[in-house]
């Protein structure tokens, strides 16, 4: 069974806490975590992504680039051949002015399965990786 998550910064974001917290919650809910960390470059999470073959790619930024940095990553995944169903979401502060449903509405269209960027991002977060088709067990976290 693959209920293994991918979990990444973009390339442009330093920060770790949001990482650290959204590892936390998914390994909670039973899902098995690789946290590739911060400044992650598209062509590094796609080379771990052909490595790990994860069900599902989580991107995580707060550093208001998320607009910017998520079709760069979701691009070079969706080149390498084998990652080509993988779903893929984003979220946080993905614009430096706050949420920006119609650029929301654009990395949709781009590909991301889902983006997280309103005050309603983690229960939605929540609800979406509860309702996802990834086989996950609870209590096998690692």
């Amino acid at each position: 069974m693959n209920n293994l998550v991918l979990l990444s910064g973009t390339a442009s974001d330093s920060h770790t806490w949001n990482l650290v917290y959204l590892q936390l919650l998914l390994e909670e809910t039973g899902y098995r975590v690789v946290n590739l960390g911060a400044c992650v470059p598209p062509a590094l999470l796609a080379d771990e992504c052909e490595a790990e073959q994860p069900a599902l790619v989580v991107l995580s930024t707060v550093n208001g680039h998320g607009y910017q940095d998520g079709p760069r990553a979701l691009v070079e995944l969706r080149s390498r051949p084998g990652l080509a169903a993988v779903p893929v979401v984003i979220g946080g502060k993905l614009g430096i002015g706050g949420p920006e449903p119609d650029r929301a509405d654009a990395l949709r269209a781009a590909g991301f399965a889902e983006v997280f960027d309103d005050d309603t991002a983690i229960t939605r977060f929540r609800e979406f990786i509860a309702s996802h088709a990834l086989c996950r067990t609870a209590g096998t976290a690692s």
